[in-house]
């Protein structure tokens, strides 16, 4: 049997050196992995004096006769053996090859159109979310005129995933991060002699922001991207389709029962979080410190005014709403393909830490005399 693999010879000719061809030149040959690359790297280059034959090649299409025509520089060698329909498929290649743009330096046209380009993504993106939050409260006054007829059991699922899954990986941040402000804070006070105000640099900064904003960070990565992931995956296998075939409404059988499991679980997350900060916090303080857990306990409802404690649930319940839509948001927008699923997760992901953060700093600015 003929072997059909592209390849090469250099035989002696009488003007020097010449390259024939063997094989088939053929795109179904060149579809074997790593071949063109292996081919084209010990392919001798175009010289003077070097003839080319390519006679011997059993089979020679459009793919093949690309690769010789770039492989030369896109222009002819001298001498050139090969036979009349070789020639026809090299010419037609070398009558509709086109030389690549380079890239230069973007006017400012372009980068006004790529602006303008971005805006308007960004407006579609607000429009969305907008019309998700309208359809999230007719889904809610809904529910409420028919209680028994709410996906509840979606819910407590969501419920479940969301909140009872995340408090290992919550209660180990959260104490980390009070063990490592603990002993951070512990080298300034020592210098002055304030070693007892550890206990309200802890429970203000635990308690009204810390604990908050990192439950909120970890849920938005871990719970917001398996959101987006699931309702994207409905889309490609065509789910989502199907629901609306049968009248079955998105908004209510799938973002309103994530939300509202998202609105309990994050007051919940938010302040196992704050707890397992003030342990590790009370730990290091002891330890670096000398400050008694009893001392510390005694003196920490002083320190924290109850008011903190309502603008961290508050600031909770909003953060676990915006991710539940965030990730609802993203994950509805998906197209049927792997691809989109992959960039909508990792955009879910980044923007719900992203607004989790503007809207701490928002709370931060518009409560900075409430309970300080």
């Amino acid at each position: 049997m003929t072997d059909a693999t592209p390849r090469f010879e250099q035989a002696p000719a009488p003007q020097g050196a010449a390259v024939r061809l063997l094989g088939e030149w053929t795109a179904a040959q060149f579809a074997r992995p790593g071949l063109v690359r292996d081919l084209m790297r010990g392919l001798p280059a175009l010289e003077t004096g070097r003839g080319w034959d390519l006679t011997p090649a059993g089979l020679l299409d459009h793919v093949g006769a690309q690769l010789l025509w770039d492989h030369w520089g896109r222009r002819w060698p001298e001498p050139l053996q090969l036979s009349a329909p070789q020639r026809a498929v090299l010419e037609r290649v070398a009558k509709f090859t086109t030389e690549r743009e380079k890239p230069g330096r973007a006017s400012w046209w372009t980068l006004y159109l790529g602006f303008g380009g971005s805006l308007l993504r960004a407006l579609g993106h607000l429009r969305s979310f907008v019309r998700l939050i309208g359809m999230l409260t007719l889904n809610l006054g809904q529910m409420a005129k028919a209680p028994h007829e709410a996906p509840w059991r979606d819910f407590s699922g969501h419920l479940y995933r969301i909140g009872a899954t995340a408090l290992p990986i919550t209660a180990l941040v959260g104490g980390l991060i009070g063990v490592v402000l603990a002993y951070l804070t512990s080298q300034q006070l020592r210098q002055f002699g304030a070693d007892a105000y550890i206990v309200d640099i802890l429970g203000i900064a635990l308690v009204r922001e810390l604990g908050p904003m990192l439950g909120a960070i970890l849920i938005a990565g871990r719970s917001g991207s398996a959101i987006t992931a699931q309702i994207g995956v409905m889309r490609v296998n065509e789910e989502l389709d199907a629901m609306r075939v049968m009248g079955i409404s998105h908004s209510y059988r799938l973002v309103m029962p994530r939300a509202m499991a998202l609105a309990i679980a994050m007051p919940l997350i938010s302040a196992w979080t704050t707890i397992a900060g003030l342990i590790g916090g009370m730990v290091a303080a002891d330890l670096s410190l000398g400050i008694t857990p009893q001392f510390f306990m005694n003196a920490l409802p002083d320190a924290v005014a109850l008011s903190n404690l309502v603008l961290a649930t508050v600031k909770s319940v909003v953060f676990g709403i915006l991710i539940a839509l965030i990730g609802c948001h993203f994950g509805l927008r998906v197209e049927p393909n792997t691809q989109s699923l992959g960039q909508g997760t990792t955009a879910s992901v980044v923007t719900a830490i992203t607004v989790v953060i503007l809207v701490d700093a928002l709370f931060a600015v518009l409560f900075s005399n409430v309970g300080i």
